[in-house]
């Protein structure tokens, strides 16, 4: 293997039988760029990796040689004593969020109204959840987990189990809303609490869920390895539903993508679309875990596309999938339109890229998430190389604006 990104680039440029300026112009990045990259001057970027893999055929080759290299800089940083930004390097808790018994002594079971008058008030902080910000949510949210966690405590059986189980999915969506503010050692500490939990209520499906949501963790991270392993020990665990299986194997599914590999890509994803087509998400007493999109697989394939460099093919799977979605689910509106948006600039349509882009600004400023401004980001630095295009120009103030907003 050559010896540097660039290296690597211009050997599978050349193997293609392309020049600098023909393979420019199908990334859609600019021959003087890509020369300096080639030639070692700048840093690969991922996004720019992805494209230039797909174009070439590398095989997910590029992509790893651009994390070398990044991980290479911040070698070469750490041992010059600069001090590295903290999203660069993983932040793991370990910390359990205990339950606390409710003061004034024990009172009687609840019966079966309060129990779901419980669960009806997390359903509404999750419909909540899907419209405004995190920390709109996230008080409340842990303020109910520890009533429910205390009544369990204090309480027989059957009403123990089934208390500790709401408990369980209260707090695996904590954990996400905590993600969705930007803090994931929260995020892993609530999603493992939630595993304890539903340990300790007999449920082994949540058990297995919770590596998916840490597969998200490892995803958002852009951490393919992580992504994929965590997905497989969701599937391997005994008892896991099929539509968790399905869920899990949608999560590998992306990480093969983020790993530039397509055939383990579409055979997860196929496993995924399967399994989740054999599922249902009734659960019956307990509120649904995970995605409750239409169709969650083939909007994660609409995503991955774009991280495999087929940009054009997942604008068109997402525009497809975004209209399916209802007005109230602004957090996955706002997800998936933006990756949209994306997509559709990196495969050089700008101006159906600032068009699309305009009616999800209004769903990401109401949802205020982490998770969807790391894509926000990237489609900025996307579009601020056509900033002298008019649509450009006209969308970039409101775009810029969105950015800087925090609750």
């Amino acid at each position: 293997m050559t010896g540097s990104f660039g290296e690597l680039l211009r050997e599978c440029r050349v193997a293609a039988g392309l020049s600098i300026g023909q393979l420019a112009k199908r990334v859609h990045y600019s021959k003087g760029h890509l020369s300096k990259i080639e030639n070692d001057l700048k840093l690969p970027h991922d996004t720019m990796a992805r494209l230039c893999d797909s174009v070439l055929n590398a095989g997910g080759s590029l992509i790893e040689a651009a994390r070398a290299a990044r991980d290479q800089a911040v070698e070469r940083a750490a041992e010059a004593g600069l001090t590295l930004d903290r999203r660069q390097v993983l932040v793991a808790g370990t910390g359990t969020v205990l339950g606390m018994a409710l003061a004034g002594g024990p009172r009687p079971a609840p019966d079966e109204r309060v129990v779901a008058g419980m669960r009806t008030s997390f359903e509404h902080l999750r419909s909540l959840g899907m419209q405004t910000s995190p920390v709109v949510v996230l008080e409340p949210l842990v303020a109910l987990l520890r009533t429910v966690h205390a009544l369990a405590h204090e309480n027989p059986e059957p009403v123990r189990s089934r208390l500790l189980l709401l408990a369980a999915r209260i707090a695996e969506y904590t954990g996400w809303m905590n993600q969705e503010v930007g803090d994931e050692q929260r995020a892993l500490s609530w999603t493992r609490h939630a595993s304890e939990l539903a340990r300790a209520g007999g449920d082994r499906e949540i058990v297995s869920y919770a590596f998916v949501r840490e597969a998200g963790l490892a995803l958002y991270r852009q951490d393919a390895a992580g992504t994929i392993e965590l997905a497989r020990q969701a599937q391997g665990i005994d008892r896991a539903s099929t539509r968790t299986r399905g869920l899990a194997a949608r999560r590998e599914a992306q990480g093969h993508a983020l790993a530039g590999d397509l055939g383990a890509f579409d055979r997860a994803m196929d496993r995924a679309a399967d399994l989740l087509d054999r599922s249902t998400a009734d659960t019956g007493a307990y509120p649904v875990l995970g995605s409750t999109a239409p169709d969650p697989a083939e909007l994660a394939r609409g995503w991955s596309l774009c991280d495999l460099g087929r940009t054009a093919e997942s604008a068109t799977v997402l525009e497809r999938e975004l209209v399916r979605l209802p007005a109230t689910s602004r957090r996955s509106r706002a997800r998936f339109g933006t990756r949209r948006s994306l997509a559709l600039a990196l495969a050089g349509e700008i101006d159906q890229s600032c068009a699309t882009l305009v009616g999800t600004l209004d769903d990401v400023a109401h949802v205020d998430s982490a998770t969807v401004r790391a894509d926000l980001r990237e489609l900025s630095r996307t579009l601020g190389r056509w900033h002298n295009h008019g649509a450009v120009r006209e969308v970039y103030p409101e775009l810029r604006r969105v950015l800087r907003q925090r609750y």
